[in-house]
């Protein structure tokens, strides 16, 4: 059979290597296998099958370092995790039984029992009994918190396969976005970094397992397994199987492209997230351990992890290019070698990643995101013609809320320089005049009663003042230090407790904060609150991210940037004081479905990117600023202005029609697994407009506002330039005191 495409040139800079026990573990293996009945009669696979797909190798070669004993285990959990995903095509995508998964589905839960002694039920198939036993033998060697990631990564492996039965079911190929978010859950590189923790005996500490480095490793590793499995998948999953869920299709037909362009298209984006891990280990990783405080052993635990990681991408490669499931002959990638050996760089999979012109290429693609020219003439912003199949309206309270907003900015003291903090005289009347937040929270609330519609053009007024405020004040110094402690006192004038007294506010941004806390969860519960706090928190925590990408000169790759850019545009503060009217009338379990995510992330990620679009000379020209996904683009691809437009213009076209797509095709069936009440199916359809309201008043208001329009940008760079302090070497420790409100002498 041909070919599709021929296999692009790889980055793999580190040869895999090979576990000596690969012979004891494919002897256990077939044994287990054979003993969970997955082999003749299960309807699947024969022997053959699993000799020719051969796990116990990519085990041996993604953890070439664990004991034979350990080995034996993983290569089980790997001949499990196959055989289910066989298993459920062969009984429920191949009759497009979505009921019938899901009833499947629901069962394997309560065969990873958190607590060994809690008794699980009896297996009626291979799927279950193999679940029950890895997980009776697995779990005793791991602390309960790795219990709790493991499973939840277990669970979304499982139950996300009911997303491709459900794109399959409509003939439906997902977008860029919506199909990277969900294929590290479908994929299962999530639960593979959870096994490499245990074969590897480095467990991440709890302190560490949340954290923004841990994530991008984990994230970035998957990305990468899961898109070099697209490439040696694509022929089988594509002609064999009607799968739709596959990288190289979804770029072919999002960009449209011919397949080997939209191949060579992933292999760039593997590249780029490689990259990007190792960025991550080298720069962020002793960062975090020096603001964590953690011992040797930790330390060396995480990095033991982020090795083990690194020999799964190798060995995944390696494996890849053997195995029979895939294909994997033809192409730069796939020219024919000697036999492997730890001891030379010409055997299969080495010589055919062609090293050295692989290395060339990607450091020709890293090199390019460091070498970006600020300030460059751009404009004016070119608007093309978005897609917006809803129709805003204005809160009739809009004039009101002006008056009301100019009073409160000046009361809080956002419209004057800060005492002893250098340029920040970032806002006067006019420009806040200009900005015309309230004109934004009027067309997203447009039902909003006055006291409600004052309250939310007052949080988007202080959001957007420190979106300014942080590029202004910290940016151009590059100090981080003092940027990250203001985070800190922001973060603690919001206190959980009501009995907690908050510190006494020191400056316009803490004064308008407290007085917005006060104001927003007198009448909230304890979750909101909450999901309030954590929603500024992860705002102003992004905003750190934006500050070191702009010290390095870093254009982030566009699946990072997108990700980030939710928690840079404040979509978490949206959707969290959006939610604050429905959720007492939902579960709160609601929220965290995959169907809500995909609904809110469609919003947000059309938003932000609408926002892309008319900032772009804003930030590029007059600001220096290099976190616009326009720039991310042209960037990425190497092309120019139109064409990266094209491409964010698709990319947001993409999105409305995925929240589109989800709103009606996947929230009725959330509300009948929950069983919703009438009125719960009410609030919940009022949520989805809320959304829309959000997306349809952010287009009026980018349109009408000034902040956008160069007059009013040549204005606003005039009045930063007026006020200037000591910057450079040694003022910022200054700068940290007086933020904190300490005299400086």
């Amino acid at each position: 059979m041909t070919q599709p495409f021929e296999l692009p040139n790889f980055y793999t800079p580190y040869p895999a290597r090979l576990n000596p026990h690969l012979e004891e573990a494919r002897r256990h293996s077939k044994e287990w296998a054979r003993g969970m009945e997955m082999l003749e009669g299960s309807g699947v696979w024969e022997e053959s099958d699993l000799e020719a797909h051969d796990y116990a190798l990519l085990c041996s070669y993604t953890h070439p370092d664990c004991s034979a004993e350990a080995l034996s285990l993983v290569t089980d959990w790997y001949v499990w995790v196959f055989f289910f995903d066989d298993h459920f095509l062969e009984r429920f995508k191949r009759t497009l039984d979505r009921e019938g998964g899901k009833e499947y589905l629901d069962r394997l839960p309560a065969f990873m029992p958190m607590d060994t002694d809690t008794p699980v039920p009896e297996p009626t198939n291979p799927v279950e009994a193999g679940l029950a036993d890895l997980w009776a033998r697995t779990v005793p060697a791991m602390s309960g918190d790795w219990r709790a990631r493991f499973r939840e990564s277990t669970e979304n492996l499982l139950n996300e396969s009911l997303w491709e039965l459900s794109n399959i079911n409509i003939h439906r190929v997902p977008n860029p976005v919506e199909y990277i978010e969900m294929r590290r859950k479908v994929g299962g590189a999530p639960w593979s970094a959870g096994l490499v923790e245990y074969a590897a005996g480095a467990e991440v500490p709890a302190a560490v397992a949340g954290s923004r480095p841990l994530r991008v490793l984990k994230d970035t590793f998957s990305d990468a397994v899961h898109l070099r499995n697209d490439l040696f998948s694509y022929q089988r999953e594509t002609e064999d199987e009607g799968e739709l869920s596959n990288g190289v299709l979804v770029l072919e037909t999002f960009l449209g492209c011919t397949t080997q362009e939209a191949a060579d298209a992933v292999n760039d984006l593997i590249t780029s997230r490689l990259q990007q891990f190792e960025d991550t280990v080298c720069g962020e990783l002793p960062v975090l351990f020096a603001e964590k405080g953690l011992d040797p052993q930790a330390c060396a635990d995480v990095l033991a992890y982020a090795k083990g990681l690194q020999d799964w991408q190798s060995g995944g490669h390696e494996w890849h290019m053997r195995s029979s499931r895939y294909m994997n002959g033809g192409g730069t990638a796939a020219t024919s070698g000697t036999a492997w050996s730890p001891f030379a760089l010409d055997g299969l999979g080495t010589s055919a990643a062609d090293l050295k012109s692989s290395l060339a290429a990607s450091e020709i693609r890293r090199l390019r995101r460091y070498t970006h020219t600020p300030h460059q003439k751009v404009g004016p912003s070119r608007i093309p013609d978005l897609h917006m199949p809803f129709t805003a309206s204005l809160s009739p309270h809009l004039d009101a809320a002006r008056r009301n907003c100019i009073d409160w900015a000046h009361r809080m003291g956002l419209l004057e320089p800060q005492p002893g903090v250098p340029l920040s005289d970032i806002w006067d009347e006019r420009m806040l005049l200009g900005i015309d937040v309230p004109l934004a929270s009027a067309g997203i609330y447009p039902d909003a009663t006055p006291e409600d519609l004052d309250l939310i053009s007052h949080w988007l007024t202080w959001g957007t003042y420190l979106d300014d405020y942080y590029p202004a004040v910290f940016g151009r110094t590059r100090d981080l230090v003092t940027a990250k402690a203001t985070n800190e006192r922001l973060s603690s004038l919001m206190p959980l407790d009501p009995a907690t007294p908050a510190p006494e506010p020191a400056n316009a941004m803490e004064r308008a904060l407290a007085d917005l806390w006060a104001r927003t969860v007198g009448p909230a519960t304890a979750d909101a609150r909450r999901t309030i706090r954590d929603a500024v928190d992860t705002m102003t925590a992004s905003w750190i991210w934006e500050l070191d990408n702009l010290t390095q000169n870093r254009i982030p790759d566009p699946v990072d940037y997108l990700e980030m850019r939710r928690a840079t545009f404040g979509a978490d503060l949206m959707r969290a004081l959006g939610r604050i009217g429905h959720a007492r009338r939902l579960p709160p379990e609601i929220f965290r479905t995959g169907t809500l995510i995909s609904l809110e992330n469609a919003a947000a990620d059309y938003t932000m990117l609408l926002n892309d679009v008319f900032s772009y000379q804003k930030e590029i020209e007059y600001e220096g600023e290099i976190h616009n996904g326009i720039l991310v683009v042209q960037n990425f691809f190497a092309c120019d202005y139109p064409t990266a437009l094209a491409v964010i213009n698709d990319l947001m076209t993409s999105r409305m029609r995925e929240f589109q797509h989800v709103a009606a095709n996947e929230l009725p069936i959330v509300c009948d697994d929950f069983t919703l009440s009438a009125d719960a199916r009410a609030s919940l359809d009022g949520y989805a407009r809320a959304l829309e309201n959000w997306m349809a008043g952010s287009l009026v208001w980018h349109r009408d506002c000034h902040r956008y329009r160069e007059s009013f940008l040549r204005h606003r760079s005039g009045a930063q330039a007026r006020f200037a302090g000591p910057t450079g070497l040694g003022t910022s420790a200054a700068r940290l005191l007086q933020s904190l409100g300490a005299p400086v002498g």
